[in-house]
């Protein structure tokens, strides 16, 4: 079979991040304004084109810097979340995009840059709820496709912290039970119960393992410090409780 280039017009491919941090005891995404067309003035994931000299994981970390000012720190979780190549997803051309899942401990507040007028942390309730309204009056959806993207990231971040160690990239270096406890509630959006949940977290082998040191942060009585272990699945699984 011959090749026909005229059969195969030209595409774009894309990079889309979905970051999820932790901050005020709620799962939060990073979403940025657009500054230009298309989708002007919208709520978008942060993102953008895939340049002829770099390969996806780099075109990630760079759109994640320039849109937000936001570095890939040592202990994120990166990985490939999926491929979106609906025909009709952009306006302007046929564009391919790769979206990108990044999980970490509370991140800063990110700065505008690039294309991207404005960023922002918001919880992804909110954001999966209304598309990412500011205020009452802008009831604007995520732009492109990007309420699939992040529903689709949100998702994967709730049922993999249910089978493996993911919940702890929420973490930093060294926390308490309590610490991680807030994550699973955070990103499941329940509450869980205190004594059960440290029982089955610290039988869990490989899971966690213990610093010997103590903190006071979360106030009261000093509380046990502990490091991620080496186990990648759990066994048994940490359910999800059904709500």
């Amino acid at each position: 079979m011959s090749y026909d280039p005229s059969a195969f017009p030209p595409f774009a491919v894309t990079v889309d991040l979905v970051v999820l941090t932790v901050r005020d005891h709620a799962l939060c995404a990073l979403s940025v304004r657009r500054g230009e067309p298309p989708f002007q003035g919208r709520w978008a994931l942060p993102g953008g084109f895939v340049r002829s000299d770099e390969d996806l994981s780099q075109a990630a970390a760079r759109e994640l810097a320039e849109e937000t000012g936001l570095r890939a720190q040592n202990g994120a979780h990166l990985e490939q979340l999926a491929t979106y190549g609906d025909p009709q997803r952009d306006p302007r051309m046929r564009v391919v995009s790769v979206a990108h899942l990044v999980l970490a401990p509370d991140l800063p507040a990110p700065r505008a840059g690039g294309d991207a007028r404005s960023a922002r942390w918001a919880p992804v309730d909110t954001l999966l709820a209304d598309g990412g309204q500011e205020h009452p009056g802008d009831t604007a959806p995520l732009a492109f496709d990007h309420h699939r993207i992040l529903a689709d990231g949100v998702e994967r971040a709730r049922s993999k912290i249910e089978y493996s160690s993911l919940a702890t990239a929420f973490c930093p270096p060294e926390f308490t039970v309590g610490e991680l406890r807030r994550v699973y509630e955070a990103v499941w959006g329940v509450a869980l119960d205190p004594r059960n949940f440290h029982r089955k977290v610290t039988g869990t082998v490989g899971f966690l393992v213990p610093t010997g040191g103590t903190t006071t942060r979360q106030g009261g009585r000093p509380a046990q410090l502990f490091r991620a272990g080496g186990a990648t699945l759990l066994n048994p699984p940490m359910l999800r409780p059904e709500v």
